[in-house]
C-alpha cells in the first residue's frame, strides 16, 4: 500500500510539473535557435531531447536504458557546476534548490534504468526531464 501511495504521489507530481511547464512561456534559456548559455546544459539537452522526442514516444525503453549512463554523466556535470556565473544573487538559493531536485532525479533515474519496470523508468525519466526544464528556466540568457 505504501508503494502504491508513493507511486501515485510521484505520478501526480510529474503531472503537475508537466502542466506548469506546458502553461509557462518558452524558456529564455533555450528558445528555438538560441541554445543554452552553459555548454554542459547544451550537451545534456542534446541527449535528453532525442530521448524525449524520439525514444519515449516510440516506447523504446531499451534505448533509454542504453543512453541512461551517458545522460546521468552529463547531468552530474551540471550538478558539479553548481549555480552558474551570471545568475542573480537573489536567485542563487532557489537555483541551488532546483539543482538539488535535479540531482535527486538523476539518482532515481539511474537506479530505475538498471533494474525497474518500463513504467517506473518512464516516470523517473519524466522527472529528470521536468527538473532539467526548471533549471533551464533559471539559467542566465545566452548573450
Amino acid at each position: 500500500m505504501k508503494l502504491f501511495r508513493m507511486i501515485t504521489m510521484l505520478s501526480v507530481s510529474v503531472l503537475l510539473c508537466s502542466l506548469v511547464l506546458a502553461l509557462a512561456a518558452p524558456s529564455s534559456a533555450h528558445r528555438a535557435g538560441e541554445g543554452f548559455s552553459v555548454k554542459e546544459y547544451e550537451d545534456f539537452h542534446h541527449v535528453l531531447h532525442e530521448l524525449q522526442h524520439e525514444a519515449l514516444p516510440q516506447k523504446d525503453f531499451a534505448r533509454i536504458r542504453s543512453r541512461a549512463p551517458e545522460l546521468v554523466s552529463l547531468g552530474e556535470a551540471i550538478v558539479h557546476l553548481g549555480v552558474p556565473p551570471g545568475t542573480a544573487a537573489a536567485d542563487a538559493k532557489a537555483f541551488q534548490k532546483t539543482l538539488q531536485r535535479f540531482a535527486a532525479a538523476l539518482v532515481k533515474f539511474r537506479s530505475d534504468a538498471r533494474a525497474r519496470s518500463d513504467e517506473q523508468l518512464k516516470v523517473s525519466f519524466s522527472v529528470v526531464h521536468d527538473s532539467f526544464e526548471m533549471l533551464a528556466e533559471r539559467l542566465p540568457r545566452k548573450p
